[in-house]
């Protein structure tokens, strides 16, 4: 087992993720950009069920203009609340750093093309993980 797959250590994981996001809104974006190195974003959408207002930070990489995110939750078999938010509301706000950007989602599946590419990039930019992650669930 490795050590990130230990349940204590992802139980911090988790811990530290959220106090992380904390900050990252608090201070507006002054910091919480990276988060050990990983450059953050915050995602801005309206929950899917509930109609509230939901933030979610997670990390991307730049494919051009456009921000790349994975909606991994943390290699869980379900998809994160973000990913069923954007599928019924696919405009959403971004925050990067300071600055705020509206977005209009488009997701990509594997059968799409550009997939595999924006898939190895995201996955090197966070060292790994998505892949990791991958092998460990269906």
């Amino acid at each position: 087992m490795k050590f990130e797959e230990i349940p204590a250590v992802k139980k911090i994981g988790i811990q530290v993720l959220k106090a992380h996001q904390w900050v990252y809104e608090r201070t507006d974006g002054r910091i919480g950009h990276k988060l050990l190195g990983v450059p953050c974003l915050l995602l801005d959408t309206v929950g899917a069920k509930t109609g509230q207002a939901r933030v979610s930070s997670l990390t991307y990489v730049r494919d051009g203009d456009d921000y790349v995110v994975v909606a991994s939750n943390g290699g869980a078999p379900r998809s994160p609340g973000w990913f069923f938010n954007l599928r019924k509301r696919p405009e959403a706000r971004i925050r990067v750093g300071t600055k705020g950007i509206a977005v209009t989602v488009r997701m990509l599946g594997p059968e799409d093309d550009g997939y595999d590419r924006l898939f190895a990039a995201a996955d090197a930019n966070n060292g790994g993980r998505y892949g990791g992650y991958q092998r460990h669930t269906s």
